[in-house]
């Protein structure tokens, strides 16, 4: 690979590689010493096209989850089974990972900034600037450029735009996969919250159990589904759907995850 070779992005691939190498190798110990990351579903990454594919997934926190995402789709590139043991997977890493934040995020401060060149497609948030609602329109570089990425490679969404719980999924996720009609792959995550701060840059708790399901790719009508059909689907597979919170009253609901926590701490899934 020329060492000055460039994606359509205009990042340089060398650069690139370095970067997830760096913040592979310091990010590991949070997934594998401080807690343990519990991961389902990782033969499913193997089986998956080169381009055109899109995670979906529920989101707890700024940072953390697109990284442990990064170590886990590289370690199951690399024939690990459930795992991101031994690190050295992280040594030649897939380049063309992308994962969609929001702009004002992404230009917060220097790391984000370094984070964003190892893979952000940052796009303007039309509901939200500032910590303020607005209504505003879809950029259209912004659709052109998650266009862009998902010709290139993967791309990872989290499609109800914040890390609160049962929040609606924004239909603009519906009418990216009616156009490009891409392999959709549902992730599931959980314990990410309780680790970390909101940001995800810094532990919150130890010995936490965090997991990752990745789910079989959703089997989509993209021309007769319509855009609200897909996104109630989605809704269900990423197990956001507001239903669920009506099975049980939200305060026995946090207090049982509460218990259940405290028995996390001490399983030994290793």
């Amino acid at each position: 690979m020329p060492i000055f070779k460039r994606n359509p992005f205009g990042h340089i691939l060398f650069l690139k590689k370095w970067l997830i190498r760096f913040f592979g190798i310091v990010s590991h110990g949070r997934y594998r010493r401080f807690n343990n990351l519990h991961i389902e579903g990782s033969e499913i990454i193997r089986e998956l096209p080169d381009t055109n594919v899109l995670f979906v997934s529920n989101h707890q926190t700024y940072f953390a989850d697109v990284a442990a995402m990064f170590h886990v789709f590289n370690a199951s590139l690399k024939g690990r089974n459930d795992s991101i043991k031994n690190i050295g997977y992280i040594w030649q890493p897939k380049l063309n990972i992308y994962y969609i934040a929001a702009s004002e995020t992404m230009k917060s401060g220097l790391l984000p900034k370094i984070f964003a060149y190892a893979g952000s497609i940052s796009i303007e948030r039309t509901w939200r600037s500032a910590g303020k609602e607005v209504n505003r329109q879809v950029k259209m570089s912004d659709i052109s450029n998650i266009k862009k990425a998902l010709g290139d490679g993967w791309v990872i969404t989290f499609p109800q735009g914040t890390t609160k719980p049962f929040k609606p999924i924004r239909r603009g996720t519906g009418h990216i996969i009616k156009t490009y009609k891409p392999v959709v792959v549902p992730i599931v995550i959980d314990g990410f919250r309780r680790s970390f701060d909101k940001k995800g840059l810094l532990i919150k708790k130890r010995n936490i159990l965090q997991s990752m399901v990745i789910k079989p790719p959703m089997e989509i009508d993209y021309e007769n589904e319509t855009v609200d059909e897909i996104v109630k689907r989605i809704e269900i597979e990423i197990e956001q759907d507001p239903t669920m919170l009506k099975v049980i009253p939200t305060e026995i609901y946090k207090r049982h995850e509460e218990e259940l926590n405290k028995k996390r701490q001490f399983w030994d899934l290793y």
